[in-house]
């Protein structure tokens, strides 16, 4: 063989992912993904039930990544200094506790205290997502990163079902969703400790051990970064429109729809489909033959008309829709128990009435959901794999660690200004904001990103 032929068999093998590194963190984060994917699209609706505002429900939502805000960067840069796997599975502990919290909630605080509890240890996803970047090349390293993208999708179409299954199973009893996430994480550690190799050397790790753990000095210096920085306030943008669209889409539906638990169990699992295919699959050849930069222009793009569709929605709920009884199931005087806690008697978030039921509102939706699936299964793996792309090898988890804590401050943010606007001028401004944000996204990444 000529020594072009084995240069270009070594170039074609570098372009191929290897999945045998990648399965394990894949089905780590996908075991670990289902116990959030369960309980996220109850949360909002489990806060109605202790009588939340929007406002309150936000400030829920918000509490969450606050506290991963702070949590992530450090234990990225730990990640960097001891290894991905302890690391790994310090977070991991956390958030089971957290679950086990939830579980147990009987008053409004106590969700806060779970969602604290969890995220000040959640660095699950920045953790796996620096060990896939051990494990890949820079062609490869966009598809890797989507497959935790894949995961997440992967999560919202089976843990909706988990949850749906285990709701009438308890008749509607909605502690019994947190303890079998709980039970989830308690396999992803276990997972961790018996399957999962470490994929940082020990002489990277020796290296880092000079560095300090984390400081918002080395965040302000990543954001002055000329090639990195304008990426990492782009997934801090893009993220308040995207994260405020997923913690109060619960509310938009009900709203809107009239959508319960199960009814909302229906619409994350579409997205979950959406989401699947395009970050299992599609995200690699579309990133080998487009480009970071035209998948983050496209996601911008597309992101924005489906929430702007969404914003839309015309306010209909279903032909089996019944008012009485969705108030009763909130109110908990009919199937829904909070045990013997008592629940609202009278519910923050107005639902629909009776009148003009029909298919048209939930058909609407269904269709706005493929854009912004799309637009969001496309931008933080492509983002975060450019970012990577210009960094060193042995800063990659402190900069993931830092995108990680970015997105969990526009995570936090996003939910506050969203309750705030939905509460103050309604479910269509809320959404419309975040597709006019987008769209202003779109035009200045067309000139900044390169």
């Amino acid at each position: 063989m000529t020594t072009s032929a084995i240069s270009a068999s070594s170039e074609s093998v570098s372009e191929k992912l290897d999945f045998k590194k990648i399965l394990p963190i894949f089905v780590i984060v996908l075991i670990d993904l289902l116990g959030l994917t369960i309980i996220i699209p109850l949360m909002p609706l489990y806060a109605t039930a202790f009588g939340a505002s929007p406002v309150l429900i936000g400030t829920l939502g918000a509490a969450y990544p606050v506290m991963q805000f702070i949590g992530a960067p450090l234990l990225g840069r730990l990640s960097d200094r001891f290894g991905r796997k302890p690391i790994l599975m310090l977070s991991q502990l956390g958030t089971l506790i957290g679950f086990l919290i939830l579980g147990f909630a009987n008053s409004l605080w106590m969700l806060f205290l779970a969602r604290i509890l969890d995220g000040i240890s959640g660095a699950n996803i920045s953790t796996a997502q620096a060990a896939i970047s051990d494990s890949t090349t820079e062609k490869t390293r966009t598809q890797g990163l989507g497959l935790v993208g894949a995961a997440f999708g992967i999560g919202f179409i089976l843990g909706p079902v988990i949850a749906f299954v285990s709701l009438a199973a308890s008749g509607n009893n909605y502690h019994i969703p947190a303890f079998v996430a709980a039970a989830f994480s308690l396999i992803s550690i276990l997972l961790t400790w018996f399957w999962f190799e470490e994929t940082l050397p020990k002489e990277l790790r020796q290296s880092n051990k000079r560095k300090p753990a984390f400081t918002l000095q080395a965040m302000f210096e990543a954001l002055r970064h000329p090639a990195v920085g304008f990426l990492l306030v782009l997934i801090f943008a893009q993220q308040i429109a995207f994260g405020g669209f997923e913690q109060l889409l619960a509310l938009f539906t009900l709203n809107r729809l009239g959508l319960n638990a199960s009814g909302n169990s229906i619409i994350f699992v579409f997205v979950g489909v959406i989401v699947v295919a395009v970050q299992g699959g599609l995200i690699g050849r579309w990133s080998r033959t487009y480009g970071e930069r035209r998948l983050i222009l496209a996601g911008l793009l597309t992101l924005a008309i489906g929430l702007s569709l969404t914003a839309f929605t015309p306010r209909q709920p279903m032909p089996s829709y019944s008012k009485a009884v969705l108030q009763a199931e909130l109110r908990g005087s009919g199937t829904f128990r909070t045990h013997e806690n008592p629940t609202t008697q009278n519910l923050s978030i107005e639902i629909p009435d009776d009148t003009h039921k029909g298919w048209l509102g939930l058909a609407w939706l269904l269709v706005a959901m493929v854009p912004a699936a799309i637009g969001g299964g496309i931008l933080q793996p492509s983002i975060n794999s450019l970012i990577t792309q210009k960094a060193l090898k042995d800063e990659v988890g402190g900069l993931l660690g830092i995108s990680a804590a970015l997105l969990s401050a526009a995570n936090a943010v996003a939910p506050l200004i969203g309750g705030l606007i939905f509460q103050a001028w309604g479910s269509t401004a809320a959404f419309l904001a975040g597709g006019l944000l987008m769209a202003i996204l779109f035009a200045i990444a067309a000139i900044k990103v390169r």
